[in-house]
């Protein structure tokens, strides 16, 4: 297994704000840098985000997990869209302080992947060079609808969808007709999996790691 450093910090991510927790994990021979945000029901420590870190570093993928701030405070409600783009967009800051010459791509599961492309849509001048959702949630469970994907269209990056074919979030047929319409977007359907991955009692997270390593890979090679 390739060397690899992994620290623990903080992120500032204003006075109004304050501080939330954060993780690093970076390869010794890291090709780029992944910010990946957590989902609505779990924090950057759930066993999902720390082994999906892990994988990607054996891929020499760094990352940096965060907490959003409800979080880091112990509320079971989200943080709303303004705070949780500002803590994403502290995390980017961030990541791209660990190496001036690392690509630096955003991530999220569920909420946290949202959340990071609503952000992209409002600042197209971010340096970031592509985004990957680990499950979009496209709409509540049992009520199929497309409106939260409006705001797609102005993401200008290279959009990743990781989606299980039986995820109560986002009905295949409908995030496969979403990114069909989106011209710089690739969706990769994992057969069996819901939501969180699992497809019965298999564990499917080894896909997402390798499909977000051979879309990283290609999308390096074009710059």
């Amino acid at each position: 297994m390739a060397k690899r450093v992994k620290r623990s910090l903080k992120i500032n991510v204003s006075p109004e704000i304050g501080k939330v927790s954060a993780q690093y994990i970076m390869p010794s021979e890291a090709k780029c840098i992944i910010s990946l945000a957590h989902g609505a029901g779990a924090g950057m420590n759930h066993p999902f985000m720390e082994s999906l870190a892990d994988l990607l570093a054996e891929r020499n993928i760094a990352t940096l997990r965060f907490n959003f701030p409800f979080t880091e405070q112990n509320k079971s409600r989200p943080d709303n869209p303004k705070v949780a783009q500002q803590t994403i967009e502290a995390a980017i800051a961030k990541a791209s302080e660990f190496s001036a010459t690392l690509p630096v791509f955003i991530g999220g599961k569920s909420f946290g992947g949202r959340m990071s492309s609503q952000f992209l849509a409002a600042h197209s001048e971010s340096n970031v060079k592509g985004i990957i959702f680990y499950g979009f949630p496209l709409h509540a469970a049992g009520k199929p609808s497309v409106d939260r994907a409006d705001h797609l269209k102005d993401v200008k990056v290279p959009m990743l969808f990781l989606q299980g074919s039986r995820d109560a979030l986002a009905t295949i047929d409908l995030i496969e007709s979403v990114c069909a319409n989106l011209k710089k977007a690739r969706i990769v359907k994992i057969e069996g999996a819901d939501h969180s991955f699992k497809a019965g009692k298999m564990n499917t997270i080894e896909i997402p790691a390798d499909a977000t390593n051979d879309w990283v890979e290609k999308i390096l090679k074009k710059k």
